[in-house]
């Protein structure tokens, strides 16, 4: 997979990151807030503590009142990038897992036909996600809730893990909990997963994942930067639509493509190749 053929894996996280407000907002928010000074338990004041979280699944740090001192920007960046340095690294971890099978697969038995009906699904997925964005559909939700159930069985071996890591007042903290953090079920991430398995190679996956990743990062960085004033400025329904719109844009064009109304003869134009998100099978 080449670089040009990463951009629109990139611009998909980068306007896909709306969710990430509700997704990962809160703990974000809880990491740049924590050199503040601590509450009961040593978490900072404005999280709820952790075994009151939701099943640590979706918005699963809620706030309260806002921290009477919140750190400079200056003093909460380096643990906000260190998180998001882990959550981008367990998903580039997936990337190449998903890649990785897929190519082993596809090597082992010449399933041209599989890689054609997973390239469908990897646009429907996109499809999907635009319209999620938008709030005219919600059928990604489900799929998340399937994930969850996954994820609740895990929560035994990981709550202690979280405990012990908040408050993630220093980088190597924050990275561990953005690595647990990264494999939280989400639509968005799966949606992305699909085209890192259609790379068909474990370092392919990898890239994909990562270029996704870096598209999610301004957003991440911001929330955790300027918290609540960028929060309720992506939350704007026309913040929303306009994501959403691009995403979907994606999806229909690799849809189009892939039945033939464009790009259909022998020599694909390079608009095509950087449009689209994953090369045609």
């Amino acid at each position: 997979m080449t670089g040009y053929q990463l951009l629109p894996v990139f611009l998909v996280g980068l306007a896909g990151s709306v969710h990430c407000v509700g997704m990962c907002g809160g703990i974000v928010g809880a990491i740049s807030a924590s050199a503040g000074k601590s509450g009961p338990r040593g978490l900072p004041r404005n999280v709820i503590p952790i075994q009151r979280a939701a099943g640590f699944a979706g918005r699963a740090l809620a706030f309260g009142a806002p921290p009477a001192h919140p750190p400079s920007p200056a003093r909460a960046l380096p643990r906000v990038l260190a998180y998001n340095a882990g959550r981008i690294g367990s998903y580039m971890l997936a990337g190449a897992l998903a890649g990785g099978l897929a190519g082993g697969a596809q090597d082992l038995a010449q399933l041209a036909g599989l890689q054609l009906g997973f390239y469908w699904l990897a646009n429907l997925m996109l499809v999907a996600l635009g319209l999620y964005l938008m709030n005219a559909w919600r059928g990604l939700a489900t799929l998340e809730r399937a994930g969850r159930v996954l994820w609740q069985r895990a929560q035994p071996w990981m709550a202690p893990a979280m405990k012990t890591l908040m408050p993630a007042d220093r980088p190597h903290q924050a990275f561990a909990l953005g690595a647990l953090w990264g494999w939280l079920p989400c639509g968005m991430v799966y949606s992305v997963l699909l085209t890192a398995m259609l790379s068909g190679s474990a370092l392919g996956g990898a890239l994909v994942m990562l270029a996704f990743g870096l598209g999610t990062l301004p957003m991440l960085t911001g929330l955790g930067l300027l918290g609540a004033r960028l929060r309720n400025a992506l939350q704007q329904r026309k913040v929303r639509i306009a994501c959403g719109l691009l995403v979907l844009a994606f999806g229909l064009l690799g849809i189009a493509r892939a039945a033939g109304v464009v790009g259909g003869h022998a020599v694909t134009p390079a608009w095509m190749d950087i449009l689209c998100l994953t090369p045609h099978p």
